[in-house]
C-alpha cells in the first residue's frame, strides 16, 4: 500500500496513524505544506490522509496552495483512492467536492461525546459505537457534499463525520491524537482556550486518561482498515 499524507502545520502530525501505517507495511510519503507544497502524482498513491490545521479552507487568498490541494483531493476521490480527512482535512474534502465550509455555532475544543449514526447498509457504511468520547479542536463546520452520508453528530456540531462512496471518510474530530500530540496542539493553540460550553481548559484536556487515547486510536485504526479494505466489510466495535 502506498500512503501519502498532507500535513498543514508542524504540530498536527500523523499521531497514532504513523504506527498503523508501519504495521501495515505501507510505503509512506508526505506533503508538508508549511515547507513545500509539492504534490505527488495521484496515480502513484493508494491512500490519502489529510490532516488538520488552524487555517480555514476558505483562506485561499493567503494560502494559495489550498487551491491545488483541494484539486488533488477531488482527483483522488474521482480516481477511487482511499481518502481520510481529519478536522481541517474533512472540511477540505467537503470543500473539494463542492460543499460549503463555514463557522460553527459553537467552538468545540476538548473531550466531548459524539453519536454515530446507525448505518442502513453496514456492509458499505462505517459504524463504530453508538456513542464515543473523542477529542475535538474546531471552530468551523461543513455541509455534507453531494452524495455524502452522515456518520456522526454531536450536540455542539451536527456534521461530525461523513462517508462519500465506499472509500472516503471525513472526521471533524481527532481520533489520531496521542498524549504527545495533545500537548503539542495545546502548546501551540492555547490562545483558543477561551472558556465556553464546549471549550475545556488546558488542565481538563490534558487530564484525559490513557484509556481515552487508546479508545480513539483504536477507532482510527478501524477507519483506516475500512477505507483500505479491498472488499465491503461491516465494522463493528464496542464502545
Amino acid at each position: 500500500m502506498r500512503a501519502h499524507f498532507f500535513q498543514h502545520v508542524r504540530f498536527e502530525g500523523l499521531g497514532s496513524i504513523e504506527p498503523w501505517l508501519r504495521s501495515s507495511r505501507a510505503e509512506v510519503t508526505g506533503t508538508k505544506f508549511f515547507e513545500s507544497p509539492t504534490l505527488p502524482n495521484v496515480k502513484d498513491i493508494d491512500l490519502l490522509i489529510v490532516m488538520g490545521g488552524p487555517m480555514s479552507v476558505n483562506d485561499e487568498a493567503d494560502l494559495p496552495w489550498l487551491v491545488a490541494e483541494k484539486r488533488f483531493i477531488r482527483a483522488a476521490i474521482e480516481e477511487e483512492k482511499a481518502v481520510v480527512g481529519i478536522c481541517l482535512g474533512a472540511q477540505l474534502i467537503a470543500s473539494a467536492m463542492g460543499a460549503r465550509v463555514y463557522p460553527n455555532k459553537e467552538k468545540e475544543i476538548g473531550w466531548f461525546p459524539i453519536s454515530w449514526v446507525q448505518p442502513s447498509n453496514p456492509q458499505r457504511l462505517f459504524f463504530f459505537a453508538p456513542e464515543s468520547l473523542v477529542f475535538h479542536w474546531h471552530g468551523e463546520t461543513f455541509d455534507l457534499p453531494s452524495g455524502g452520508v452522515q456518520l456522526a453528530h454531536s450536540i455542539a456540531c451536527e456534521n461530525q463525520a461523513f462517508q462519500l462512496g465506499r472509500r472516503v471518510i471525513g472526521l471533524q474530530f481527532h481520533l489520531e491524537t496521542t498524549p504527545e500530540s495533545a500537548r503539542d496542539i495545546v502548546s501551540n493553540c492555547r490562545s483558543e482556550l477561551v472558556p465556553s460550553r464546549y471549550v475545556q481548559s488546558e488542565a481538563q484536556i490534558l487530564a484525559a486518561h490513557v484509556s481515552a487515547y487508546d479508545a480513539i486510536n483504536s477507532a482510527m485504526g478501524e477507519v483506516l482498515k475500512f477505507v483500505t479494505s479491498p472488499a465491503p466489510v461491516a465494522v463493528l466495535a464496542e464502545s
